[in-house]
């Protein structure tokens, strides 16, 4: 098993997507003293399950990427810094903090690609862009939907993953893949319920979506099938 430093978030961080951070807290400070000593300096991200990423004595997630930092800008009060996800691991060991976060982890072995899979990665864009663009009209979105990806297939298809509006849960989901049309097919799946919560009208809730839902799916009195036959089809 490998140790390494952790820096449990209330984000996810997937493999091949950026991670920009502010450190201030004195013992992530340690912490990156220490990685800026190797020559290349690596910690682990998990998805923090109960409390804050502040103060510590939090509770974390078992699955995690590893970070590579790629720049660090020192400032005055504190420090910010570009990281890059790398392989998943799960974690197996829990240590004591030092004065930061550490546990013992096993890597995850990396995803295969497939010619098979062009088909189902063009589709899984489509959506994501198609969400992203709508949901672009009513919030502020993180991702550009016309972002360029990485012209490798396991790459963009992570990176695809990880532009997707989508909550920390179910990126969470996605980190847990196991091969890269599990990744796919549950992306497209997460990506189209979302949308209508992501594209509803300004002050329309998400239980008003799903209330519209209910509603559209049952005519009522103006239906022309019998009411006590639910096996009769309606027709508008």
């Amino acid at each position: 098993m490998t140790a390494i430093a952790m820096f449990p978030l209330g984000t996810v961080l997937l493999p091949h997507m950026p991670l920009p951070l502010r450190i201030f807290e004195s013992r992530y400070l340690v912490m990156l003293g220490r990685l800026l000593d190797d020559e290349h300096p690596e910690f682990g991200v998990v998805l923090i399950e109960r409390g804050d990423e502040a103060g510590g004595h939090d509770q974390r997630f078992g699955i995690g990427t590893l970070a590579r930092i790629t720049r660090v800008i020192p400032r005055s009060d504190d420090v910010h810094l570009i990281a890059v996800g790398g392989r998943r691991f799960e974690v197996t060991r829990w240590l004591e903090d030092d004065p930061h976060p550490k546990g013992e982890v096993r890597f995850l072995p990396e995803l295969d690609w497939t010619d098979d899979l062009d088909d189902l990665r063009a589709d899984a864009e489509r959506v994501v862009r198609r969400v992203l663009s709508r949901s672009a009209e009513f919030a502020d979105t993180s991702w550009d939907p016309d972002i360029a990806l990485s012209d490798d297939p396991v790459e963009a298809s992570w990176q695809l993953a990880g532009i997707a509006p989508l909550g920390p849960i179910d990126q969470l989901r996605l980190l847990r893949s196991q091969t890269v049309r599990e990744l796919l097919t549950t992306l497209i799946e997460l990506t189209e319920a979302a949308e209508p919560t992501l594209t509803a009208a300004d002050g329309e809730t998400a239980l008003d979506v799903e209330f519209e839902r209910l509603l559209d799916g049952d005519e009522g009195d103006d239906s022309p099938g019998s009411p006590g036959d639910p096996d009769e089809p309606s027709s508008s």
